[in-house]
């Protein structure tokens, strides 16, 4: 079996910027926006879920602070709150002292926070309006079997709105990749700051951004495939019989 390695190297011979070093910084950004865009999508759903059953509720003062949050963080860039996140954490007062330091300092930390908080708002609001465009008739016969709130809300609302909410929440997916690209800016070797550093290095603009979109665009593929292949499993029986 020839050694992959070499045939990868003879591939590249002739090539002055795609080179093995290059594609290495490319892998490293790859995985990085991977990590950063996947823990961010968990932790956002994590948060997102409570955070929709609060803001749907008739207690103003249960869903007006919710609402507040969603609206700052979906009426404000994401770059702005990636800006204040990550220079703001040092003008707390003995924030260096503390065991949060080390982990704050690292750009990937603060990245990490901004995005899980700005996917979390908009997430809410996508659930938020699947939980209320429930229909009343599942309500009335949930009732009718004397499930309790909290048990009509694990059983019955939240699976069908999970349902309702999967082709708004694919697209929250894909902005969210899309989104990743400004966490170079503070520093983060993600996928845009390995083409800036192509860029740096080679001075070709081109090749160096053409590639990292070619890259982008099969994981925006990917992801549609994947929320295609769920919505099939989840709404089969919305399909038409026949």
């Amino acid at each position: 079996m020839p050694d992959i390695s070499l045939w990868f190297q003879e591939l590249l011979a002739g090539n002055v910027i795609f080179t093995p070093t290059t594609l290495g910084y490319y892998w490293d950004g790859l995985v990085t926006t991977v990590q950063l865009v996947f823990l961010s999508l968990v932790a956002g759903l994590v948060l997102a879920v409570p955070l929709a059953i609060g803001r749907s509720s008739r207690h103003r003062w249960l869903s007006l602070p919710i609402y507040l949050y969603t609206y700052v963080f979906r009426g404000t860039p994401l770059l702005i709150q990636l800006y204040i996140i990550y220079y703001g954490v040092v003008f707390f007062d003995g924030i260096q002292e503390t065991f949060l330091w080390p982990i704050l300092r690292e750009a990937f930390y603060p990245a990490l926070i901004a995005f899980t908080l700005n996917t979390a708002a908009y997430t809410t609001e996508i659930f938020r309006g699947a939980i209320k465009a429930t229909p009343r008739g599942e309500i009335e016969a949930a009732r009718a079997y004397g499930m309790s709130d909290a048990l009509m809300m694990r059983r019955i609302i939240l699976p069908s709105a999970f349902r309702r909410a999967l082709p708004a929440y694919g697209n929250e997916v894909i902005f969210m990749l899309h989104a990743s690209a400004i966490a170079s800016v503070v520093t983060l070797m993600d996928l845009t700051g390995a083409a800036r550093f192509v860029y740096a290095r080679f001075y070709a603009p081109f090749e160096a951004f053409l590639f990292v979109a070619a890259i982008y665009l099969c994981l925006t593929f990917t992801i549609l495939y994947f929320f295609r292949w769920l919505e099939k499993r989840l709404l089969a029986h919305l399909r038409p019989q026949g």
